[in-house]
């Protein structure tokens, strides 16, 4: 009896964790599920060498609430931005010709980072339901300090925000639900 208990308690456990973990695919992944169902579209634009893109994957995307906040209202991208990956967009083949699958650190950067209009790691990206590009987002972000961009983008709320006074005015009356 002890043992089925025990059984069934580690069942749960190990599905709470699971659920609490991003869905991450690849970009052309997202693209074909837009297709299909219409959805924004979470871009996380890494490099292997970047120490603040590992702090964001260990502090921020593993917190419950930015995982299932990300997994309900977009498709989450994993992209290096350093990497082989092919890219088919918007008509286009993005690739890294420079890429060196030899070379330790530092890479060649993909046409699709630049497209992007990536410029520093981690930057987190945002595409609308169509793959409109919408804006990057620079730097390590804590889950609070992230919270407000997914949202805003989530909501269609960055719609309404057109000058620095309507951000400003936005970032004073959000109110964070976002564990820590």
């Amino acid at each position: 009896m002890k043992k089925s208990l025990f059984l069934i308690l580690f069942v749960f456990a190990v599905s709470a964790i699971q659920a609490q973990e991003i869905k991450w695919m690849s970009m052309n992944e997202a693209l074909k599920a837009q297709e299909k169902e219409p959805k924004k579209i979470f871009v996380d634009a890494y490099t292997d060498w970047c120490g603040p893109c590992k702090m964001l994957d260990k502090n921020t995307f593993s917190n419950k609430d930015v995982a299932a906040y990300i997994n309900k209202h977009y498709y989450a991208v994993k992209f290096n931005a350093e990497g082989n990956e092919v890219i088919n967009f918007k008509d286009k083949v993005f690739k890294n010709p420079g890429y060196d699958p030899e070379k330790k650190g530092r890479n060649a950067i993909h046409q699709f980072t630049q497209a992007m209009g990536v410029s520093a790691y981690p930057t987190m990206v945002f595409f609308d339901e169509n793959a409109g590009f919408l804006t990057p987002v620079k730097g390590y972000l804590t889950p609070q300090k992230l919270e407000i961009f997914l949202k805003i983008f989530a909501t269609d709320d960055y719609k309404k925000v057109k000058t620095d006074e309507d951000w400003k005015k936005y970032q004073e009356e959000f109110e964070s639900t976002f564990s820590s």
